[in-house]
Parts: structure tokens; C-alpha cells; sequence
């Protein structure tokens, strides 16, 4: 089956052909953490993992990095700003360093409850100085740079390729731009590689470097990491839609002038924003929405993973309690669906894996196989898959065995991790039941006198704290929600 994703670099979809054959070197731009990951970072990082379990489903050898980005990334993309690190630093009181150690521990906590797979590689900026100067001085030497009031930058017009990844007209911009108040820029499209002479004095974290004590440029340390753990030639690059034209387009201009390779990288994979109320979310104000605040509501993380599944990477994702409330349902639905599954051929109770399970590949079953296989070559089609899934389950023809082979097999690649899955999940423990049996007693109570209003807002508490109501013969009972 033909696997092929969607270009950024030539705007359109690719058979994909890795440089080595049976090998995928993949790299991702990882988090700034200077604060916690909000879930739209997550989102990209989820779709990233889909990328992942399609190749290794599809039997690549994955070696995958991720950065951690703890030295010079500034609250602009380009050459303005302050620097985030340092930013974070001042909001806590606490070194740079510390508050990077901190909020790469929470970064590593979100990624395994979530359960995307680690990094081969999960390399730290800070840790990586020496490579980053190796990388300037092959610049310099191969004359893309210029020194400009202590600062060494990229000559942009030097490099040829510039314009591809973002589309930029650089002609255009040239014409009508105003390059930097300060002139130390020829271009305005040129960037900072090293800082020794920022606005910003006395900043934490500085080394010394062949042009004086300073600190790299954000965009440098990509190129250095990518490079050293992948080579000056690899796969796949990933990222948001908001690297393209800046970020990535930079590591592009860097590897290639430093290295003398073209293409730096074969396959540019960008995914979409989460959007709140039709903005970019972001790391301050109301739409600043990490995990745990998910959590604290009464979401489970494995929730949002099947929530950001129901919409193509390359699509918006428009996000709101109500839509999670609906995927949260969905999820919930299919959960029980399965476990029904497992408790017929009695794996519900405990982990079974497909070696706990009897198969009888019939055509039906390989017709499954193949569609949902199609389905996620065709660029990370996750939400035909996921029909897939649900055609699996309700189809007759297929016994059981079959239904949970499959069910495993896909999951390979959703990464809702149901082997594990047990019935227990769904119990309430009796402490919790106690907790919340005035509240039941309320809603009995409301729902006799015929206060739907009073019945409606209990239950709706219930759901807050991830439990449902189930109103049988002999009165409610609380069950946990999946």
C-alpha cells in the first residue's frame, strides 16, 4: 500500500520514499519550556505521534528527535523580543536552568499520560553550544555571514533556496521594507546566529565563541541537533504551521549553507492550529489551557488524544468544552463497546494482548486491514480510520476474535492503549460512591418533583468529575467515564 504525505516544501501530497530504505530519521521541533505545554503544543505533538506509529507500522525503523529548547528562544520569531527563558525566569524567581529542568519534567508527564511514544533522542539546547558554534563557523566560512554591531548574522540573499519552504517574496519585501530602525540588518529577512551584543544585558546564560562571550540565535540550534543526531541529510521535519515561514525556513538557509546539501531535508510535515473561539491559543490569558486544567475538569488525557483524532492534522481544530464534552461521549461509548468485546471472550478483567487472542483471518478481516491501512497512508487520515475502527466493531459478519484482533492492530497507530483496557476501569470506588451519594439522593429527589432543571446541573457536576449517571431499576449508580 502507497504511503505518502503532504509536502509543505512542494504544496502537494508525495509518495514517500525514506533515503535509507527501511530507516526513518524524523525531527520535530520540541517545546520552549519556559512554561507548560498548552494543549494546542499538544495537539501538534499527537499528530506528530500518528506520524510516527504510520511508519512503524508500515515497518521503518523510526530514529526520532525531539529538542528541548532551554537557551535563546526570544517572544519573536524573528530578532525581537525577550527571551523567553529568561522571561520565565524572572516570573518565578528561579534560574533559567531550573525553570528549564522543571517544565521539561511537566513536558515528559504530558507526553507519557497522553502516550506518545519517547524520542530516540531528546537533546537540550543548552547541551549543545559547541555544535551550534561549529555550525556558525562553517557559515562563516562558506560566507553567508556578516558581523554587524558584535553580532554574527545570515546573509539571506546569499542563499538561494530561501524562498521555497515559506513562498516568500523577498523581491517585494526588499522593495517596500523598512530594515531594522537600528540598521544592523542588510536584509530583513537576515537573522541573528550568535548574540554577543543583545538589548538584553546581563543575561543568564552565556558562552564563550571565536566573535566573543554571548549566546546563540533561536534558529541555530535546530540545524546543530538535527544534524549531529541525524545527519546533514534526513526524512522528515515536523513542526506547526507557524514555523514555516520563519523558523524553519532559517534551518533550511542554515544546514544547507553550512553543509553544501540539498535538500536539507526530503519531507516538510506542518501541522494546524488548536484554535479557541477562532484565535490561536496561547500561553497567556483564557486560552492558556494545559492538560492538567483538562484534568482538574474531570477529562482524561487519553479524552483530548481522541479528541484531536476526529480532525486531520492539516485542518483547524476549533476547541470548546462542548466539543470535548462530545468526543468525551464517543470515546466513552467506544470504550464500553470493546470492553463488551473482551468480556465475551473473557479478556476483560486484566492486560491480553494479540496472543491472547484465537484469529481467523477471513477475506472480511484482510478487507479491514487493507482499508484502514489505506486509510492512514493516505497523509495520516486518522479520522477515516478511526470510521474504520467503528465499522469493525458493529459489523455481524465478523466474530469477536477477529473484531479485537483488528482492534488491536489499529490501535498500534491510535495509541489509546486497549490492551489495557479492563472493566475495572469503569468502577467507582466506595469512598467515591459515598462522596458523592448526597448528590445522587439530591438528583432522585429533584427528578420526582420534576425539577429537570436542579436534575440536569447534578448531573452535569457528576460529568465534571469524569462519572455518568446510570439510572436503572434499582436507582442511580455512578460510573467512571473513559
Amino acid at each position: 500500500m502507497v504511503l505518502q504525505f503532504y509536502n509543505t516544501l512542494t504544496r502537494k501530497k508525495e509518495v514517500f520514499k525514506s533515503i535509507e530504505e527501511g530507516k526513518v530519521r524524523m525531527y520535530c521541533c520540541g517545546p520552549t519550556v519556559y512554561n507548560f505545554a498548552h494543549i494546542g503544543n499538544l495537539r501538534t505533538y499527537i499528530f506528530e505521534d500518528f506520524l510516527r506509529r504510520v511508519l512503524e507500522f508500515n515497518d521503518y525503523e523510526v530514529e526520532h528527535v525531539i529538542n528541548i529548547t532551554d537557551v535563546g528562544h526570544l517572544t519573536d520569531d524573528a530578532d525581537d523580543g525577550e527571551d523567553k527563558m529568561e522571561k520565565g525566569a524572572k516570573r518565578e524567581g528561579k534560574s533559567v536552568l531550573e525553570i528549564a529542568q522543571f517544565y521539561t519534567d511537566a513536558f515528559i508527564t504530558d507526553f507519557a499520560k497522553l502516550n506518545i511514544k519517547s524520542p530516540t533522542v531528546f537533546p537540550k539546547a543548552s547541551e549543545h553550544i559547541n555544535e551550534m558554534i561549529e555550525v556558525i563557523k562553517l557559515l562563516e566560512t562558506n560566507g553567508y555571514t556578516y558581523e554587524s554591531e558584535g553580532n554574527i548574522l545570515y546573509d539571506t540573499s546569499k542563499f538561494t533556496y530561501y524562498c521555497d519552504l515559506g513562498r516568500l517574496n523577498l523581491a517585494e519585501m526588499r522593495s517596500t521594507e523598512r530594515v531594522s530602525d537600528d540598521g544592523s540588518k542588510k536584509n530583513k529577512s537576515d537573522f541573528v546566529l550568535w548574540f554577543t551584543n543583545s538589548k538584553f544585558k546581563n543575561h543568564s546564560l552565556m558562552w564563550d565563541s571565536p566573535w566573543g562571550r554571548g549566546y546563540p540565535g533561536w534558529h541555530i540550534e535546530c540545524t546543530a541537533m538535527s544534524s549531529k543526531y541525524l545527519g546533514t541529510q534526513f526524512d522528515i521535519h515536523c513542526g506547526g504551521v507557524d514555523h514555516i515561514q520563519v523558523h524553519h525556513t532559517n534551518e533550511i538557509a542554515q544546514a544547507e549553507g553550512a553543509f553544501n546539501c540539498h535538500p536539507y531535508v526530503k519531507y516538510w510535515l506542518h501541522g494546524e492550529f488548536l484554535v479557541f473561539n477562532s484565535g490561536k491559543m496561547a500561553k497567556s490569558g483564557d486560552t492558556f489551557i494545559t492538560l492538567s486544567t483538562l484534568e482538574k475538569k474531570g477529562y482524561s488525557p487519553m479524552e483530548y488524544r481522541y479528541f484531536c483524532s476526529n480532525t486531520h492534522y492539516k485542518k483547524q481544530l476549533n476547541f470548546s468544552y462542548d466539543a470535548l464534552d462530545n468526543a468525551r461521549s464517543e470515546f466513552d461509548a467506544l470504550f464500553k463497546k470493546i470492553i463488551s468485546i473482551k468480556e465475551k471472550l473473557g479478556l476483560h478483567k486484566q492486560k491480553s494482548t494479540m496472543n491472547d487472542i484465537s484469529l481467523d483471518e477471513s477475506d472480511l478481516f484482510l478487507n479491514y486491514e487493507k482499508s484502514f491501512l489505506e486509510s492512514i497512508n493516505d497523509d495520516l487520515n486518522i479520522p477515516k480510520s478511526i470510521g474504520v475502527l467503528n465499522k469493525v466493531i458493529s459489523d455481524s459478519k465478523l466474530n469477536d476474535g477477529e473484531k479485537l484482533g483488528l482492534i488491536y492492530s489499529f490501535d498500534k497507530v491510535l495509541g489509546f492503549d486497549i490492551e489495557s483496557w479492563t472493566k475495572d476501569d469503569l468502577s467507582v470506588s466506595n469512598d467515591e460512591l459515598l462522596k458523592h451519594n448526597a448528590l445522587l439522593k439530591k438528583r432522585d429527589e429533584a427528578r420526582k418533583n420534576k425539577d429537570w432543571e436542579t436534575a440536569d446541573k447534578i448531573r452535569d457536576e457528576l460529568k465534571s468529575k469524569g462519572l455518568s449517571i446510570k439510572d436503572g431499576p434499582n436507582g442511580a449508580t455512578l460510573e467512571k467515564i473513559r
